[in-house]
C-alpha cells in the first residue's frame, strides 16, 4: 500500500525533481517504509512505500521492466498475482522481485489497457511507456484507492492525494462551485469532481490514456444485476459462504502483521468469523465505543470476539474528539461530512500500534440490502396502494407539530422523514433519505450571488443518472447499484482509505471483492430484502456461525453521537465559526439561514446535526486549503 505521484510536461521541458521530491513528501504517511522517483526528460514518477508484501528492495518503486522502457508506480494489492505471474513466465516475461507491482508492469507489457480484466485487487497506478510516449492510470473496479489529476495546456499532473497535486505552485487554489453544490447534498464531492477548481477524481472501474497531450478516459467494468441466478436458498446460503471466505483467504496475503475491525455489526464480525478458521493464532480484532450508549456498540463486538477467542482490543471515543478535526481536514483533502471518519480515525490509529493491515466489512450493506430506507422505500411503494399520497400530505402538518425529541431514532423523528417523502417517486425518496441539504433547503440557504452560480444545477440528477444506466429490474437492486456507485466509492471507502492511511494502514475489504460482487448481484432482490428483514439470505447463511444477538439485532450504523455535542461541548464552536464574518464573506450562505439552523437544533426543536457537521467541514476546508 503505497502513495504515488507524478507530472508530465506537455512541451518535454525537464521536470524539476526537487518539485516531485515534494510532492512525493506529502504521501509519507501512505508510505513511510520507502521513497522513489524517475525523472527523465518531460516525465516525473514519485513513489511512497509502505512494505506489505516482498519487504526486499527488489520491490522499490518506480519500477521498470526489462529494458527500462516501461515504467510504474503502484498503490494497492493484487491477490491473484502469483497465478498471474507463473502463466506470464511461460510467455516468456523475467521477473526480478515477488512483488504484484511487477506483475501489473508485465501484464501491461502483454496487454495493454486489457490487462485490468485480469487484475483482482484494488488498485490506482501509472505506467510511462517511453516508446508509445503514454501514460496509462487506471483505478479499480470499486474505487478502493484514490486517483486524482490536473491537466492544463502544458502540463498533466496525478497523485493519490490533492494536496500533492497542490505542491506544484503552477496550480492555482480555486475552490469549485458545482462541486461544494453537490457536496452539500451528499456530504461528499461526487466523482469526477474535486473542491478545487480543475482537479478531477478519475472515477472507479475507469483507466486514463494521456497521449500527444491529449486524454481519453474509458469504463472497464460494470457491476450487472441481470441474468439472475437459479438456485434454491440452500445453495445460495452454500455459495455465500464459500466465496467470502475465499474472498477472506486471498486477503490473508502479507508479510506483515495483521488484524480486522470488529463493530458488531454483521459484516465486520462474518469476516472475523472466517478469519479466525484460516489462521492459526488469534484473530487481533479492534473496536470503537461511546460513553453516550445509543451510539455504543462494544456489547455485541466483545460478544464475537469471546465467541472467536480474538485478541481484542478497544477505544472509547469522547467529545474532545473535535481535537482533530483540523487533522481530519488536512488529510481528507476535500470538504467530507461524514462524521463516522472520526472513529474510523481513531480506530485505525488504534489497530496501527499492533499490525499494519486490517480487514473489514465494508460492503456488506450495499451488497445485501442493509440500510433501513430500503425497507422504508418498499413500505412506501406497497401502501401507496391503499394510502395516497394526498392522505399523507395532509396529515403531515398535524404530525410535523408534535414533539420529536433530539433522538434522530425516536418514532415521530423517523415518521416526519417519511411523511415528507412519502408522496415523491421511490427513487427521489432514497434521494432524499440519503442526501444532507435538499433543493428546497438550499434555496433557503444559498445567498443571490452562490445561486446564481449553481441554480441550473440539481444535485439529484447524479444519483437518477445512476438509476437511468443500472442493468437491474427491481427497484432494489437499481437502488443497491446507485449506492454501490455514489455512496459507496465516494464516501464510505474514502473515509476509510483516508483514515486508515493516515496511520499508515492497509485496510483490505472481502465483501468487495469484484468477482464475490458480481455473484451477489445476480441473487433474487426478494432474498436480500425480505419483508422487514434486511440482509435475508446473508443473515441465513450465517446462522450458526455469529451468534443470534448478533445476527438479528437492530442495526445502528457507525454513527457519533454529534447532535448531543453540539447542543454541548460543541455548540460554542459552531456558533462561532459558520457566524463569522470570515464563513459568511465567503458569499455562500446567508448568515440569518445559517443562525436559524443552529438555533433551532441547539433548541431541540429539529435535529441538524448532519447539516451542520456540512457546513462545519466546508468552512474548515476553506480556512485549511483556500485560505491556507
Amino acid at each position: 500500500m503505497c502513495g504515488i505521484c507524478g507530472k508530465i510536461n506537455l512541451n518535454d521541458s525537464p521536470v524539476d525533481e526537487t518539485l516531485l521530491r515534494g510532492m512525493t513528501s506529502t504521501l509519507i504517511h501512505r508510505g513511510p517504509d520507502d521513497e522513489g522517483i524517475y525523472a527523465k526528460g518531460g516525465v516525473g514518477l514519485g513513489h511512497r512505500r509502505l512494505s506489505i508484501i516482498d519487504l526486499s528492495p527488489l520491490a522499490h518503486q518506480p519500477m521498470s521492466n526489462e529494458d527500462g522502457s516501461v515504467w510504474i508506480v503502484f498503490n494497492g494489492e493484487i491477490y491473484n498475482f502469483i497465478g498471474l505471474r507463473e502463466n506470464l513466465i511461460r510467455k516468456g516475461h523475467v521477473f526480478r522481485s515477488q512483488s504484484d507491482t511487477e506483475t501489473i508492469l508485465h501484464l501491461y507489457e502483454e496487454y495493454g489497457a486489457g490487462c485490468l480484466k485480469y487484475l483482482r485487487g484494488m488498485f490506482a497506478f501509472a505506467i510511462w511507456d517511453e516508446k508509445d510516449r503514454s501514460l496509462f492510470l487506471a483505478r479499480d473496479r470499486i474505487g478502493k484507492k484514490p486517483l486524482y489529476y490536473w491537466h492544463s495546456q502544458d502540463t498533466f499532473v496525478f497523485a493519490s492525494e490533492i494536496k500533492s497535486i497542490l505542491h506544484d505552485s503552477s496550480y492555482q487554489r480555486k475552490p469549485d462551485y458545482t462541486a461544494i453544490h453537490h457536496y452539500l447534498t451528499y456530504q461528499y464531492v461526487p466523482s469526477p469532481w474535486t473542491a478545487f477548481e480543475g482537479i478531477k477524481k478519475l472515477p472507479p472501474a475507469h483507466y486514463l490514456m494521456l497521449k500527444d497531450g491529449k486524454i481519453e478516459i474509458k469504463r472497464y467494468w460494470k457491476l450487472s444485476y441481470l441474468p439472475k441466478h437459479k438456485l434454491s436458498e440452500k445453495d445460495f446460503r452454500i455459495e455465500i459462504v464459500e466465496r467470502l471466505r475465499e474472498a477472506v483467504r486471498i486477503r490473508l496475503m502479507s508479510d506483515v502483521p495483521l488484524g480486522a475491525f470488529l463493530s458488531g455489526g454483521i459484516d465486520s464480525s462474518s469476516v472475523v468469523a472466517l478469519m479466525s478458521g484460516l489462521i492459526s493464532e488469534p484473530v487481533k480484532t479492534f473496536s470503537i465505543g461511546f460513553r453516550e450508549e445509543a451510539y455504543n456498540e462494544l456489547r455485541y463486538a466483545r460478544m464475537v470476539a469471546e465467541k472467536f477467542k480474538t485478541n481484542h482490543t478497544e477505544f472509547i471515543v469522547e467529545p474532545k474528539a473535535v481535537e482533530i478535526l483540523d487533522k481530519l481536514v488536512w488529510h481528507y483533502n476535500e470538504p467530507f461530512a461524514d462524521s463516522s471518519a472520526i472513529p474510523t480515525y481513531y480506530v485505525s490509529k488504534l489497530a496501527k500500534e499492533h499490525v499494519t493491515v486490517i480487514l473489514n466489512g465494508d460492503g456488506g450493506d450495499e451488497n445485501f440490502a442493509g440500510y433501513g430506507r430500503y425497507i422504508a422505500n418498499e413500505f412506501s411503494r406497497t401502501i401507496h396502494r391503499f394510502f395516497p399520497a394526498s392522505i399523507a400530505k395532509a396529515l403531515l402538518p398535524l404530525v410535523m407539530a408534535m414533539p420529536h425529541g433530539k433522538d434522530p431514532t425516536n418514532l415521530f423523528w423517523r415518521l416526519k422523514r417519511f411523511l415528507q417523502e412519502y408522496s415523491n417517486s421511490p427513487e427521489t425518496r432514497n434521494a432524499h433519505w440519503l442526501c444532507h441539504f435538499t433543493t428546497e433547503m438550499k434555496s433557503e440557504l444559498y445567498t443571490g450571488d452562490f445561486s446564481s452560480r449553481v441554480s441550473t444545477l440539481d444535485s439529484f440528477d447524479l444519483i437518477m443518472d445512476r438509476y437511468k444506466e443500472a442493468e437491474a429490474d427491481s427497484f432494489l437492486d437499481k437502488t443497491l447499484y446507485a449506492d454501490v456507485m455514489m455512496y459507496l466509492p465516494d464516501d464510505l471507502l474514502v473515509k476509510v482509505d483516508v483514515a486508515s492511511m493516515a496511520n499508515s494502514l492497509e485496510a483490505r475489504s472481502p465483501f468487495l471483492d469484484h468477482e464475490f460482487m458480481e455473484f451477489v448481484a445476480r441473487i433474487p432482490a426478494e432474498l436480500k430484502l425480505k419483508g422487514r428483514t434486511t440482509k435475508y439470505i446473508l443473515k441465513e447463511t450465517l446462522r450458526g456461525i455469529l451468534p443470534e444477538d448478533v445476527l438479528f439485532r437492530e442495526k445502528m450504523g457507525f454513527g457519533v453521537p454529534i447532535g448531543h455535542w453540539f447542543r454541548n461541548e460543541l455548540k460554542d464552536m459552531a456558533y462561532d465559526i459558520l457566524l463569522s464574518d470570515k464563513a459568511i464573506q465567503r458569499g455562500y450562505f446567508k448568515k440569518e439561514a445559517v443562525k436559524k439552523i443552529l438555533d433551532e437544533h441547539t433548541s431541540g426543536r429539529w435535529n441538524w446535526q448532519n447539516h451542520i457537521w456540512n457546513l462545519l467541514m466546508l468552512e474548515l476546508w476553506h480556512r485549511m486549503f483556500i485560505d491556507e
